[in-house]
């Protein structure tokens, strides 16, 4: 079963209007979505996104006339809003960048180290290439950067070339292999240390972090006043271009170099347009749900509100 993280703390930031318009941008097992639906009334709508096929199947079996499911990248969330005709009139968007654990506790996927299967990693297994064909294809350059720009691997080289060194005998194609592989790689450590080169695999092949850049960037233009945004993180790559965008859209004074000459009405016109988000402090999960869901340890709410 799936546990959603920060599930309250997220559903009492969105701060839910009962006729409100409401976007779960990242459906996965449909936690924050059931909880939305208590929340609004019978005038209110919510659209859900996602592009696994089988978190289209969970979605499916809603059967709730305020629920829209739409399978796609929720980078393409401005053009799902045109299509539907909801710009600037949405209350609300929530993101949880997070792993369902229907990805990571069915083996056939390939996300999990911590169980054997053929080494997959794709949110959609009808798109691209799957992380066995791409590091039999790739060379230890290739792989060594991957590793550490998204894993922020210490031992990037040595694993690549390790993998590259195993797929001319005997190429990868479980995940069991792939972690051995890494294990023999790395120093003795606490933590399974398959987990960073796993994550970095999948953010690479998935292509998460500018997936996440796109959707953000056409956040203002989707809220209506006062609409929220919450998202929720898992690791700092993701949380640092979250931060960044809330930080950029909601500074006071705009980003300049000094030597730029600017009059005052022309400072005036870019500080409202830099100005406009409001920014919520960040939450962690309690002690206690960490004890109880483990997978919520390293997670991050960020909030933010499009000023009027």
């Amino acid at each position: 079963m799936h546990i959603p993280v920060l599930l309250k703390e997220s559903i009492k930031s969105l701060n839910i209007k009962k006729n409100g318009i409401y976007i779960d941008a990242t459906f996965g097992s449909g936690g924050h979505s059931k909880e939305i639906l208590k929340k609004i009334g019978k005038n209110g709508t919510l659209y859900a996104i996602d592009r696994d096929p089988e978190s289209i199947k969970i979605a499916k079996n809603i059967k709730d006339s305020r629920f829209h499911i739409i399978q796609g990248l929720f980078s393409n969330i401005f053009k799902y809003c045109k299509k539907f005709k909801i710009l600037k009139k949405i209350n609300g968007i929530i993101v949880d960048l997070g792993m369902s654990s229907i990805q990571l506790n069915n083996k056939k996927r390939g996300f999990s180290f911590k169980k054997n299967g053929p080494l997959d990693m794709r949110m959609n297994q009808k798109e691209g290439i799957s992380a066995s064909q791409w590091l039999i294809n790739s060379n230890q350059q290739k792989i060594s950067h991957i590793l550490k720009k998204y894993g922020e691997e210490r031992y990037a080289k040595q694993i690549a070339y390790n993998i590259v060194k195993n797929n001319k005998k005997n190429p990868i194609i479980n995940t069991y292999q792939l972690s051995k592989i890494i294990l023999h790689s790395t120093p003795y450590q606490k933590k399974n240390s398959s987990r960073r080169s796993f994550q970095a695999i999948r953010i690479y092949l998935n292509n998460e972090l500018n997936e996440l850049k796109k959707f953000l960037n056409n956040i203002i233009n989707i809220l209506a006043p006062n609409g929220k945004l919450c998202i929720i993180s898992f690791h700092s790559l993701e949380d640092r271009i979250v931060k960044q965008f809330m930080f950029k859209n909601s500074r006071k004074i705009p980003n300049l170099p000094i030597s730029i000459p600017l009059t005052e009405k022309e400072l005036i016109k870019i500080n409202i347009k830099k100005n406009i988000l409001k920014i919520y402090k960040k939450i962690f999960p309690s002690k206690k749900e960490i004890l109880y869901n483990s997978r919520s340890r390293s997670a991050i709410l960020r909030i933010a509100k499009l000023k009027k």
